[in-house]
């Protein structure tokens, strides 16, 4: 245990100081400060962990991160062995602590009672400060197998994958459609929530290690990458290219101009925040935005259009707006459904719940111009619209932020025969197998829509099953078995 006291010598939650709203809008930075005055912050937050007799904070991770042990070695300020700690369950503990919603803080035993330790923070700085005084190196296998494995997508489950595979002496070739590797973390994640540099430390130490990489390849579609190229070329073939398949909004006038998918909108927001040309880039500058969906990707538009000099931003949200506190039905140390303010919501915008869209109105250009919405009640589980609560609002520019159904079935799906289910999810066995020898799936493709720290552990989990199938037994960690039960956050 870090310090035996220390929950009850510290009872409140210490995070590092964001921005000033004014100076974050005015960039692309992340939005939180990293000073030296926020050291011993850390390490009294890390000595409030009480080391459980059951640390339910495992459980709440799909990872299993060893979170009291890196805990107490942060609060000593032992850095290597912190991050080997680290590590040992967490590919990319600088992706996750930035960027997911840390089920482990809410299943953290002291939370019962008292804020719980903000494991989250503790997690990025122990990767951080790795990088930093060059802890993090390159673990060059020591000898090559004769098997080669093709990944495909190089999101979290797929780098995830081939990093582990690489590691055991394969050689790993990363496919990636986009001109740059990193699937939604390099387009879909805004600059201000993980500069791309973080990103491209850990792509430098996987090809050091000897993962081979190749964006700018639509695999299924360009020339010499159907499916049955890839089991000619490869031993063994992961899928890991995520559910792409976006969800529509099937209203009067969803066909007018100004009307866009948030996929289509961040990667363009990330290229020109990133310095790059983006020919005819949707812009918010000047406009009304009106951004359909409440989650994390709205808050990521939001968050977008707002650095883009938006007029007005309106976040709508269907479900009713989430209590302060936790729902009867959902104790600890379950995920609650509570309201939570990113940093996004800090800097500006209206959210509004229990609303939904009912029509788009363009203008004589075809142009959208406004919304008619209205507010709902939900009958039997059903949002029912209640009568005289119609009104406009304003908006040259939506942006459709309502996550995605299913994986895309062209290409290489379809030219290998996989099976998917009904819900547009490529079906695997115990060994993420699919029904095509030497062919196995992880991440979103296979799960579904789900969190960053279930695509990492699907990835960990099927590079162990491609590693058994490859030589017959495998020393790689599977902290999962796969399902398609994902958590809604």
């Amino acid at each position: 245990m870090a310090d035996p006291k220390g929950f009850l010598k510290t009872r409140d939650r210490e995070l590092p100081a964001r921005r000033p709203v004014p100076i974050r809008l005015q960039d692309w930075r992340e939005v939180y400060e990293h000073r030296p005055e926020d050291g011993p912050a850390l390490a009294r937050q890390a000595g409030r962990c009480m080391d459980c007799g059951i640390p339910f904070c495992h459980n709440g991770c799909p990872l299993g991160n060893l979170i009291p042990e890196w805990n107490d070695l942060a609060r000593l300020g032992r850095w290597e062995d912190a991050i080997e700690r680290l590590h040992a369950t967490n590919n990319f503990p600088e992706f996750t602590g930035r960027l997911c919603p840390a089920p482990c803080e809410t299943s953290c035993v002291l939370g019962i009672n008292q804020p719980p330790v903000t494991i989250k923070n503790i997690e990025v700085s122990i990767a951080d400060t790795a990088f930093a005084e060059g802890l993090v190196e390159p673990q060059v296998p020591g000898r090559l197998t004769n098997a080669t494995v093709a990944v495909i997508g190089s999101g979290p489950a797929g780098l995830a994958a081939a990093q582990q595979l690489t590691r055991v002496g394969h050689t790993v070739a990363v496919f990636e459609r986009d001109d740059a590797i990193g699937g939604l973390l390099r387009y879909g994640i805004p600059e201000f929530k993980m500069e791309k540099s973080v990103l491209d430390r850990r792509l430098a130490q996987m090809e050091a290690e000897g993962t081979r990489f190749r964006p700018g390849v639509a695999v299924g579609f360009d020339e010499g990458t159907t499916g049955t190229d890839l089991l000619e070329r490869y031993d063994a073939v992961v899928l890991a290219m995520g559910a792409t398949v976006r969800r529509e909004l099937p209203v009067p006038g969803c066909d007018l101009d100004g009307i866009h998918q948030a996929m289509e909108y961040l990667p363009q927001g990330n290229r020109a925040a990133l310095g790059e040309e983006v020919p005819g880039q949707i812009s918010a500058e000047g406009k009304d935005v009106v951004i359909i969906g409440g989650g994390d990707t709205g808050a990521d538009c939001l968050g977008t259009a707002l650095r883009q000099g938006a007029r007005s931003v309106t976040q709508l949200e269907i479900m009713p707006r989430p209590g302060e506190d936790r729902p009867e039905g959902q104790p600890w140390p379950t995920y609650p459904m509570i309201y939570r303010v990113a940093s996004a919501h800090e800097e500006g915008g209206e959210r509004v719940y229990a609303t939904s869209t009912a029509q788009f109105v363009g203008d004589e250009s075809g142009r959208v111009a406004e919304l008619h919405v209205t507010e709902v009640d939900f009958v039997d589980g059903r949002p029912s619209p209640v009568a005289g609560t119609e009104r406009v609002i304003p908006a040259q520019l939506v942006l459709l932020a309502m996550g995605f159904t299913s994986v895309e079935t062209d290409g290489v799906v379809s030219q290998l025969g996989l099976e998917v289910d009904q819900r547009g999810r490529i079906v695997r066995d115990r060994q993420f197998a699919t029904n095509v020898p030497g062919v196995f799936v992880a991440g979103d493709a296979g799960r579904g829509q789900s969190l960053i720290v279930w695509a990492i552990a699907e990835g960990r989990s099927a590079a162990a099953a491609v590693d058994s199938y490859l030589r017959g037994n495998t020393e790689l960690p599977a902290p999962i078995e796969p399902t398609t039960m994902s958590i809604a956050v």
